[in-house]
C-alpha cells in the first residue's frame, strides 16, 4: 500500500514539470539528478532490518522487532552477543508494532489485533521457552495496559471493555498464572485511569461536555463524586499526568494551566502544593526520563526547533552531557534496567536512519548495537534545515526545509537555482513537524524536489495560544500560514511560484483539497492522502 501510494505521488508530482504554463519556457528547471543515485522506495519505506531495542529489567536480554517473511516479529538475544538472536513470536499476517518487557523480565508483552479490526488483545511470550499466551482471550474486546511497575514485578493492571463495549473496567493480571481479577467496575463513564507504582488506582478521568477532562480520586477502588483536578478544553492538548514517584506522595504533570506552555510540575498529593520543576516560554516540554528506582523525573526534552535533553539531577547530569556530546544532541532514550545502570538509546540524525546503542552508565561506555536500515548507509541522504517563517499576522512558524543533494553547492541553505518544491503538510492538525530522519523528505529530495514542512497555527508543541489560534480556522488563517510559507520559499529562491505542489495526509490531505479548491493558482498539483473532504460527514462519523 505504501509503495502504491508513493507511485501515485510520483505520477502526480511529475506534473510539476508540465504545469498550466507548459507552453512557456520553464522558469525553474530542476537541477540534473543524473549524478545522484536513485534510492529505491523499498529501502526507504519497507520494513527496517531491526527496530527499537528494549533492555530487560535484569539487564540480561535485549529485545527488538525485525521482519520474518515480511511481517515484524519480536526477537531476543543476550546483551552483548546479538549473534545468539532468536525469533520469539510467529506472527504471519499482522505486524507487532510495540512491545515491552514484563516487570519480572520473564516474558515480553505485546498488543495485536486480527485483520485490522482494532480489537487489540494483550499477549505475552516467554523468553526461555518461546511459549506464547493470549492474556485477554475475548472476542470483540479491546484491551489496554493501565499500569505496570518494577515495584510489583509479577502483576500489571489491564483495562477490558468485555462487560460494556463503551467503557473499560480495570483488572489485576497475574503474569505467572494469567488470572484476571476485576478491581474496578466502570459505571462512571471514565475514559482513563492513573495508577501509582504499587499498582493502586489513584485517579479516573472523564471527558466533559465542553471538551475538557475531570480527574476523580479513587480510594479503595471507588471513585469520588467530585473531581480532584479539572482541565479546561484549552489545556487538554497540553496537560497530562505523568505518574507518581515510587512512594506515591508526588504526582508528576505536564501542565499548561495558568501558563501558555506545558511545564513540568510536581504536586504533593497530601498538601496540594505545586512546584514547577522546569518550563520554557517558547515551547511545551515533551518526553521525560524517570529514575527506575524512585520514579522521579531526572531529565526532560525541550523541543522548539530541535529536541534537546536537559538534566534535572546531579546524578544524571554527566550522562546527559556525555550523550549530548556523543550524538551532537540528537538522540533519544529507549529503555533502562531496574537498577538504572544501563540504558538503550537511539541516534536521531536528520541525514541518517537511526542506530541503536547500549549505554553503560558506570563506565560511560557507548556500544553500537545495530543500524535500523543498514541498506541506507551509503545512500545519498541529505540534511534538514531548521528555520522560522513569519505569518502575515505576526505568528512565528517553525519550519523544516530539505533540499535535493547537490542543489546547494555553496552551503548557504538555498539552491543555486530554484527547484520544484513540495509543501508537505502534517496531519492532525494537532500534531507537529520536527527535526530528524524523515523518509518522505529523503524520497522527494532524492527525486529532485525541495521539501518544506511548516508548523502552521493549531500545531502542537508551541503552547496553547498557538493551538487556539487555529480554532475554527480550517481553510482560512491556517491555510494562510501555508501560503505564507510558500511565499517565503519563493522570496528566498528555493522555488518559483509555478513549481509548487501541496501534499499531506489526514489534515494534510484536507489542506491539499482546500489549497487546490480555494487557491488553485498557488499550486501546480496536489496529493491528498486520506484527507477528509467534508467536515460535516467527518464529525457525524465520530
Amino acid at each position: 500500500m505504501r509503495f502504491a501510494t508513493s507511485l501515485l505521488v510520483s505520477t502526480v508530482l511529475a506534473s510539476l514539470a508540465f504545469t498550466a504554463t507548459a507552453m512557456e519556457k520553464p522558469k525553474a528547471p530542476a537541477p540534473s539528478t543524473a549524478d545522484v543515485p536513485l534510492i529505491p522506495r523499498d529501502k526507504l519505506f519497507g520494513n527496517p532490518s531491526r527496530s527499537g531495542a528494549e533492555i530487560s529489567p535484569d539487564g540480561k536480554w535485549l529485545a527488538w522487532t525485525a521482519p520474518r517473511d515480511g511481517v515484524m516479529n519480536i526477537w531476543v538475544a543476550p546483551v552483548g552477543d546479538l549473534t545468539k538472536e532468536r525469533q520469539l513470536t510467529s506472527e504471519k499476517t499482522r505486524p507487532i508494532r510495540n512491545f515491552s518487557w514484563a516487570p519480572n523480565a520473564a516474558t515480553i508483552l505485546y498488543m495485536n489485533d486480527k485483520g485490522g479490526d482494532e480489537n487489540f488483545l494483550l499477549y505475552d511470550v516467554n523468553i526461555e521457552t518461546g511459549q506464547e499466551r493470549n492474556l485477554t482471550p475475548f472476542e470483540k474486546v479491546r484491551a489496554q495496559i493501565v499500569g505496570e511497575s518494577l515495584q510489583v514485578p509479577d502483576k500489571i493492571l489491564v483495562g477490558l471493555n468485555n462487560r460494556d463495549a463503551r467503557w473499560h473496567d480495570v483488572y489485576v493480571l497475574d503474569l505467572k498464572s494469567g488470572k484476571l481479577t476485576q478491581i474496578f467496575k466502570n459505571d462512571g463513564n471514565f475514559g482513563g485511569f492513573v495508577a501509582d507504582e504499587q499498582l493502586n488506582l489513584r485517579y479516573a478521568s472523564r471527558p466533559t461536555s465542553n471538551g475538557g477532562d475531570d480527574y476523580f480520586a479513587i480510594r479503595k477502588n471507588k471513585a469520588a463524586q467530585a473531581p480532584a483536578f479539572q482541565i479546561g478544553f484549552e489545556d487538554t492538548l497540553t496537560t497530562s499526568l505523568l505518574g507518581f514517584t515510587a512512594d506515591g506522595k508526588t504526582l508528576h504533570w505536564l501542565d499548561s494551566r495558568g501558563r501558555n506552555t506545558a511545564a513540568l510540575v510536581d504536586i504533593d498529593v497530601e498538601s496540594g502544593k505545586t512546584t514547577v520543576i522546569a518550563e520554557r516560554t517558547d515551547s511545551d516540554l515533551g518526553a521525560v526520563l524517570k529514575s527506575s528506582k524512585t520514579s522521579q523525573i531526572v531529565a526532560y526534552v525541550a523541543n522548539y526547533m530541535k529536541p534537546e535533553w536537559v538534566a534535572l539531577t546531579d546524578e544524571v547530569k554527566p550522562d546527559i552531557a556525555f550523550l549530548n556530546a556523543e550524538f551532537k544532541g540528537q538522540w533519544g532514550w529507549l529503555s533502562q534496567t531496574a537498577n538504572d545502570d544501563a540504558w538503550t538509546v537511539v541516534s536521531t540524525s536528520a541525514s541518517a536512519p537511526s542506530a541503536i546503542y547500549h549505554y553503560d552508565r558506570k563506565g560511560k561506555k557507548l556500544t553500537k548495537l545495530y543500524d535500523t536500515r543498514p541498506e541506507l548507509n551509503d545512500a545519498p541522504l541529505v540534511d534538514m534545515q531548521v528555520l522560522e517563517i513569519k505569518s502575515r499576522d505576526g505568528l512565528t512558524q517553525v519550519a523544516y526545509l530539505t533540499l535535493p543533494k547537490g542543489s546547494d553547492a555553496n552551503g548557504d541553505g538555498k539552491p543555486e537555482k530554484p527547484v520544484p518544491m513540495v509543501l508537505l503538510v502534517h496531519g492532525g492538525p494537532w500534531s507537529r513537524d520536527g527535526y530528524g530522519f524523515n523518509r518522505t523528505h529523503q524520497w522527494l529530495a532524492n527525486r529532485g524536489y525541495a521539501v518544506l514542512a511548516t508548523n502552521f497555527r493549531a500545531s502542537t508543541g508551541f503552547g496553547k495560544s498557538f493551538i487556539a489560534a487555529g480554532n475554527l480556522q480550517w481553510g482560512t488563517t491556517m491555510h494562510n500560514d501555508l501560503l505564507d510559507a510558500v511565499d517565503w520559499a519563493v522570496a528566498n529562491g528555493v522555488t518559483t511560484r509555478d513549481k509548487v505542489a501541496i501534499m499531506g495526509g489526514s489534515y494534510g490531505g484536507y489542506a491539499t483539497l482546500a489549497g487546490l479548491t480555494f487557491t488553485p493558482d498557488a499550486f501546480a498539483c496536489g496529493v491528498d492522502i486520506v484527507g477528509p473532504s467534508n467536515l460535516s460527514t467527518l464529525l457525524a462519523s465520530i
